[in-house]
């Protein structure tokens, strides 16, 4: 199918020489509308940077930073000498964001309630996810969540024992968890890597989650890790399937 070129530009589109935002954050906002309502699809091109001056009387400077803004942003693509073009959809593309999670952690319905937190000895696997020699000390730590009363996620985690890193401390605070998901937690941490799967109740997290044993659910594996590249702690959210779920968006909002 060829690509089309459409001209009409929304009449009622323009720029405010008044505003405070910058010509070019307007110019990037008109056309992200302009691709989310149809007006430009996947596949077609843009206006011209000359057609663009013209109709918005703005600077061929303007035109070209807000076009790499939306290029940045994953809505168009420029091809050498031939113009600017709406990229469609790529499902491949599409990410999970933890909004559910965090708005249960921030939730004023929310409780967490602290069921366990000791000094053991690392098993192998423990030992392997936070690089520590099999039988060396960690912080295991069990947590429960409960939304109005009702069990929603139950947390295990794993920290490495050292009692000069101010993780440990503030792990053991329910708060910080929160904290985590807002971005204000644990500023000793460099990054992390989260693992979705899918995954059933064991006895254990059957009876917390009073749900049954098979029953179908979802688990989030998480390893944090400190600015010497080092895992800092592992650990894992599990909830029944039917009170978490993970949400992406693909293609322009308007």
């Amino acid at each position: 199918m060829p690509r089309r070129s459409p001209t009409r530009l929304d009449p009622e589109l323009n720029i405010d020489r008044d505003s405070y935002e910058p010509a070019y954050v307007q110019l990037v906002n008109i056309l992200r509308r302009q691709v989310a309502s149809g007006i430009f699809r996947p596949g077609d091109r843009l206006p011209s940077e000359s057609e663009l001056r013209q109709r918005y009387d703005i600077s061929p400077m303007t035109v070209r930073r807000a076009i790499n803004i939306l290029a940045d942003q994953g809505v168009v693509v420029a091809e050498q000498g031939r113009g600017t073009f709406v990229k469609p959809i790529e499902l491949g593309a599409a990410t999970f964001d933890l909004q559910a999670l965090q708005e249960l952690l921030n939730g004023e319905a929310t409780s967490v309630r602290m069921l366990e937190a000791s000094i053991v000895s690392a098993d192998e696997r423990t030992a392997r996810k936070l690089a520590l020699i099999e039988g060396k000390r960690a912080i295991f730590i069990r947590r429960l969540l409960s939304r109005n009363g009702k069990p929603i996620i139950y947390h295990r985690e794993y920290l490495l024992y050292d009692p000069r890193l101010p993780s440990i401390e503030s792990e053991l605070e329910v708060t910080s968890l929160r904290g985590l998901f807002d971005g204000i937690g644990a500023t000793e941490l460099k990054r992390g890597e989260l693992t979705i799967e899918a995954a059933t109740l064991d006895e254990e997290e059957a009876v917390y989650l009073e749900g049954t044993v098979g029953e179908a659910a979802v688990l989030l594996e998480h390893v944090f890790y400190g600015f010497d590249n080092r895992p800092v702690s592992w650990g894992w959210f599990i909830s029944r399937s039917e009170n978490l779920s993970f949400r992406a968006f693909v293609g322009v909002r308007e």
